[in-house]
């Protein structure tokens, strides 16, 4: 889980191209490219808000809490998706922490998988709206 400049479907559908704000993303997939080795990350939103679709992931209290988000309940969006090379222009240090800390820390492997499973079926369902960020 990284802190991000998540650019949303909605505001990019109004042809914004700059996040309104910094939050935890997640990291689904990073896929190698051909050029110099550079990776393509694919990045899911966590929000405090509930969501409006189905598919989403609750993060139990005792992750939130290890990974420093928060009080509170917070969800992982899978129907969309930001994508970009690694490491991305919009990706931001962690408040109240060192000002090179990029990461929240990792997903247990339980809650990986499920988000994991959500964003590929989204995917192979033509559900998943993608947000290039390069």
């Amino acid at each position: 889980v990284i802190r991000y400049g998540y650019l949303w479907r909605r505001e990019a559908e109004r042809s914004e191209d700059a996040a309104r704000k910094d939050r935890p993303a997640a990291i689904v997939l990073a896929a190698p490219l051909v050029e110099r080795a550079v990776k393509q990350v694919f990045v899911l939103p966590i929000t405090t808000r509930p969501p409006t679709v189905e598919k989403a992931v609750e993060i139990p209290a005792a992750v939130q809490q290890k990974l420093g988000l928060g009080p509170g309940l917070c969800w992982i969006v899978c129907d969309e998706t930001n994508v970009f090379r690694w490491p991305g222009f919009d990706m931001t240090p962690i408040p109240r922490s060192d000002p090179k800390a990029w990461s929240y820390g990792m997903l247990p492997p339980k809650l990986f998988e499920k988000v994991r499973a959500l964003f590929v079926e989204c995917a192979r369902g033509n559900r998943l709206q993608v947000i290039d960020r390069d």
